[in-house]
């Protein structure tokens, strides 16, 4: 297994500025947005009413009974608003992180589907699936409660300022010097903090990958006895991962630190000028209680925000990397206008010196001036050595990638102008590596044709010889097939993946050495269900082994991305050259 790439640097970006492609999500519930704004200002405005209630209270509620009954019921009228309002403000936008987080999820799942095979080609599957759970997770967490605390936080200082200065202007002035000196920490770590909270999330990632990958071959990974090493591989990754992490924590807690110091410390010589006014007798220690309680809220709010804005640090880096994805653009796209196929599809394929490099192989053409004719309804096999381009003309005839010269056609119509998913609802795939998901063997089959009745799933099945090895399941064809169908065996697979084929009766059909996985006696079953399904219907099949292609109209033989000879079995066995030497080798008693 190869160790992970580095992450991808992001583009450079103003402080936050990722966070500005979430407003498109929070827009989508506008309602829940206004009531937690609502929900806010009344919070905040309680928040701001305390300590004239407690003024009140210091000045007047000592004078007598009625004072007191009436200063505490204000106070208890103020505390109560404030309990609900903020009640009503963590429910209002913890509901609006969830379902923005769950919009973006979708969003960006749906986004990754539609992307083309070659993005999947040069990506790692574990990176992809960090970034759409700790990348949107970071983010649920800034909109749940960063967000609201930043914006109450703000409003409070503000509100705080303003209370100041009505209460007393010349403390107010003094306070006010000490705000730059907070502020100024805040700003000068953004960028630091930015920065390692990127390398943060791509280290996460990079330990994702790792688990993906050795979980997902588990069996490899035991049968070579490699568990410690994967076990030290993966400890490796997240030591990394800690360590940038510390980084990030220690950047946080320094200017959290520094910004709390400097604001109480403003507080305190605030606090010591106005006991020498009280004494004086120039302020009222109700006014001086009033002050001081404002400037902690004030100052409270600016610690807030220098923690907050760590937050927000680290969640652009989050959002950074997933904009990155939603920004990537699929480079098999369906045209404006696309063309429809004839109905029904006779299922004519046609390439015309097609020529074609894999991005990863730039220098070693997949197929080099490829031109073949397959006309309705006939069978052509394609063999050759491995590496020939016998599967590269499969993914090419389902477009997951375009040739960078020729074309290729069906029907008479170039791939190129077809909307690909109705190209390939035309066609039913076989894999040499069938896909099994983790739903019921039913479920399964019926991914060929969603809206299969449970009859035609098993027609499908018995066609395929797997109804006898699926009724055998605990719960028949209703039986769950674990994670990548851990409980079949390789040639059990294969057969579920032909009866999905066989469900999907598409008019052209690709079999990728589809008999390759079976026993014998198997093979010669599901040989005879394909020699049915066949029948009026083009078909390739690349295969290795030539005994499965003897009954093919015409066996073409590839080599280096070109062909060297076509025919039927005897003609090619007459001519020699290349397909006579792999019969050689393959029937040699």
């Amino acid at each position: 297994m190869n160790s992970p790439a580095p992450a991808s640097k992001a583009p450079t970006r103003p402080p936050l500025g990722s966070l500005r492609a979430l407003w498109p999500f929070v827009r989508r519930h506008l309602g829940l947005f206004s009531a937690w704004l609502v929900a806010l200002a009344c919070s905040s405005a309680a928040t701001l009413s305390l300590p004239v209630a407690f003024r009140q209270m210091i000045d007047h509620g000592f004078s007598s009974g009625a004072n007191i009954d009436r200063t505490s019921g204000f106070v208890l009228v103020v505390i109560v608003a404030l309990a609900l309002a903020t009640a009503a403000r963590y429910f209002f936008v913890t509901l609006l992180g969830e379902k923005v987080v769950a919009d973006l999820r979708s969003r960006l799942y749906a986004h990754l589907l539609g992307l083309d095979a070659g993005f999947y080609d040069r990506s790692r599957s574990g990176e992809l699936v960090s970034r759409l759970t700790a990348d949107a997770e970071l983010l649920r967490s800034v909109i749940a409660s960063s967000m609201s605390v930043a914006l109450r936080s703000s409003v409070t200082v503000i509100g705080s300022l303003v209370m100041l200065f009505i209460t007393s202007p010349k403390l107010a002035a003094w306070a006010l010097l000490g705000i730059p000196l907070a502020v100024a920490p805040i700003v000068i770590g953004a960028r630091r903090i930015q920065k390692v909270s990127r390398a943060s999330q791509d280290r996460i990632a990079d330990a994702n990958t790792l688990a993906t990958e050795a979980l997902g071959a588990v069996r490899t990974v035991q049968a070579h006895s490699r568990e410690a090493h994967e076990r030290a591989r993966y400890a490796l990754a997240m030591d990394t991962a800690v360590a940038t992490a510390r980084k990030r924590i220690g950047a946080q807690a320094l200017v959290t630190a520094v910004a709390i110091s400097l604001i109480f410390g403003a507080v305190i010589v605030v606090l010591w000028s106005g006991a020498h006014d009280v004494i004086a007798g120039r302020m009222s220690a109700g006014a001086l209680g009033q002050f001081v309680m404002y400037a902690l809220i004030g100052g409270g709010s600016v610690g807030a925000l220098a923690e907050v804005w760590n937050e927000l640090q680290r969640a652009a880096g989050g959002m950074g990397r997933i904009h990155e994805l939603l920004e990537q653009r699929p480079a098999i796209l369906a045209p404006t206008q696309p063309r429809a196929l004839p109905a029904p599809v006779r299922g004519e394929i046609v390439f015309e010196d097609v020529s074609f490099h894999y991005p990863q192989r730039p220098d070693t053409p997949a197929l080099a001036n490829f031109s073949l004719r397959v006309q309705p309804g006939e069978t052509v096999a394609l063999v050759g050595p491995s590496g020939a381009g016998k599967s590269t003309v499969l993914t090419m005839l389902l477009r997951f990638h375009d040739p960078q010269a020729g074309r290729i056609l069906l029907d008479g119509i170039d791939l190129r102008e077809l909307d690909p998913a109705q190209l390939r609802e035309a066609i039913a795939l076989v894999p040499q590596s069938p896909t099994i998901f983790a739903a019921s063997a039913i479920d399964n089959i019926r991914y060929g044709r969603l809206e299969a009745s449970d009859e035609d799933v098993r027609k499908a099945a018995e066609s395929a010889e797997a109804d006898d090895f699926l009724d055998a399941l605990p719960d028949g064809f209703a039986s769950e097939l674990g994670e990548r169908g851990a409980r079949l065996s390789g040639g059990q697979q294969q057969r579920i993946a032909i009866a999905r084929a066989l469900l999907k009766d598409a008019p052209v059909l690709l079999l990728d050495e589809a008999t390759s996985a079976l026993d014998a006696q198997s093979e010669r079953a599901v040989q005879t269900a394909l020699e049915h399904l066949m029948e009026g219907r083009t078909t390739l099949v690349v295969a290795h082994r030539l005994a499965t292609v003897l009954r093919a109209d015409r066996i073409v033989v590839m080599d280096a991305g070109r062909i060297v000879a076509e025919g039927t079995h005897a003609q090619l066995l007459a001519q020699g050259g290349l397909y006579a030497e792999l019969a050689k080798l393959q029937f040699l008693d």
